[in-house]
């Protein structure tokens, strides 16, 4: 059922279209070639060599023209490579859902810089490769065109072959990747249809073949090279690390003085009071009051030590050093919606990973509470390998913006371990988040 499905796909029309982009684009590199020769019959035009009575300075001004007009080619070559690159870019993105990120930006636009341009020439590669690449993309969209135009000979058959008997007709012809069939009859068009349906079940399978070796030329030659976005990313993670390790000083700092810092102030300052109410020596000249005032410092000093230990477990709970496991089992039951809790841990993973995986799980438990009137919730922690796999999905509404603040925010603190998030959410629900981390820093 599968492979008769296939055809009738959204993703197999995206990617027929894909390929007749390919074969188009293809067709337009195989013309450059010819640019050359006509450039030189214009210059000769031009400049008076193909006319009856040529100048006695067409040589000299051909053997100038010609050279610097090649040397621009050569120049602009990697520009317009560039920018050939960015539309199969954006072609991938937007019909086939691959994103291939950009390479580089030209850091100059000296001419010593375009002709020494990497990714430019690099686009450049893949224009020249995009001509064998086309051949299974154009033989996949051949056969998808006109297996659907194959396919509907005999309902258009008794429309425009209503001829009298005795009346003799040309063949219809019909293409296909063997040749063309010919036919004569209504009985006939039951063959070829049958011809347009083989082609139509291959033909998903040739474009994906066609668009696949594709993505990975387009992955090496239109991407940014490994190692620069391997610098990249570490000069992102880097800078979102600072920026989440001067957050948390500032919140720290933001607690203590707002929180515990204010309440050992206030037990100072009653105990203090008590001490004037106690006297220095003799009989309290207040007891009662006194007695008030060590009251109010003690409930204080008790919630102090409560700020402190909410702090505390906010740069690291507890409960983890019993293991991600428990410290999940017990997230779970302070949940407003019931979660189910599934953890495979064969190995424990870095101390480090625990905690992201923690305060990852408790931010997901805490949007799905707030935003997705959820009546369940399933949690699912499983390591494979050196990968550790966070899923939370729910029951609920769905609609969640993986670019919003909450969602976006996660995907910065986990990339900075190289962590990965992934969302998907359709309007209506339901909802599923899955984070891979590393099981070691």
């Amino acid at each position: 059922m599968t492979a008769l499905r296939a055809p009738f796909t959204t993703l197999a029309l995206r990617r027929a279209v894909f390929c007749v982009v390919g074969v188009v684009s293809a067709a337009a590199i195989l013309s450059v070639p010819a640019i050359v020769p006509a450039l030189a019959v214009l210059i000769l035009w031009a400049t008076g060599a193909m006319s009856d009575q040529p100048t006695p300075t067409v040589a000299p001004v051909f053997l100038v023209l010609f050279p610097l007009t090649i040397a621009l080619l050569v120049v602009l070559a990697a520009p317009i490579g560039r920018a050939m690159g960015a539309v199969h870019r954006s072609l991938a993105d937007r019909l086939l859902d691959v994103h291939v990120d950009a390479p580089s930006p030209r850091p100059s636009k000296r001419i010593s810089v375009l002709v020494s341009d990497g990714p430019g020439w690099r686009a450049v590669g893949y224009g020249m490769l995009k001509v064998p690449l086309a051949i299974p993309q154009g033989y996949g969209a051949f056969c998808y065109v006109f297996g659907l135009v194959n396919l509907s000979y005999p309902v258009w058959w008794p429309l425009f072959r209503n001829h009298p008997p005795g009346t003799r007709l040309g063949p219809v012809w019909a293409l296909t990747p063997f040749g063309t069939i010919g036919t004569r009859t209504f009985a006939g068009t039951f063959l070829i249809a049958a011809a347009g349906l083989a082609m139509l079940l291959v033909a998903p399978w040739l474009m994906r073949a066609g668009t696949t070796l594709d993505l990975a030329v387009m992955r090496q030659l239109l991407g940014p090279r490994r190692l620069a976005e391997r610098v990249r990313e570490l000069q992102v993670t880097r800078a979102r690390a600072i920026d989440d390790a001067a957050a948390m000083m500032r919140r720290l700092e933001r607690d203590l003085h707002d929180g515990a810092q204010i309440r050992l102030a206030t037990v100072a300052m009653n105990l203090g009071m008590a001490t004037e109410k106690l006297g220095v020596d003799g009989p309290p000249p207040d007891l009662q009051q006194a007695r008030e005032l060590l009251a109010l410092a003690h409930r204080g000093a008790k919630d102090a030590l409560a700020d402190l230990r909410d702090l505390v477990r906010g740069i690291h709970p507890p409960v983890l050093d019993n293991g991600l496991g428990d410290a999940l089992a017990t997230l779970a039951t302070s949940s407003a919606i019931p979660v189910a809790v599934n953890v495979e841990l064969p190995e424990r993973p870095a101390p480090a990973i625990e905690t992201i995986a923690y305060f990852c799980a408790s931010e997901l438990l805490a949007n799905a509470a707030k935003h997705s009137r959820a009546g369940r919730i399933w949690l699912g922690v499983v390591r494979s390998g050196e990968r550790l796999t966070v899923t939370v999905r729910d029951d609920g509404v769905g609609g969640a913006n993986p670019d919003g603040p909450g969602l976006s925010g996660l995907s910065g603190r986990i990339a900075v371990v190289d962590g990965r998030m992934r969302v998907h959410s359709p309007a209506g629900g339901p909802t599923r988040v899955e984070i891979q981390l590393p099981t070691h820093v």
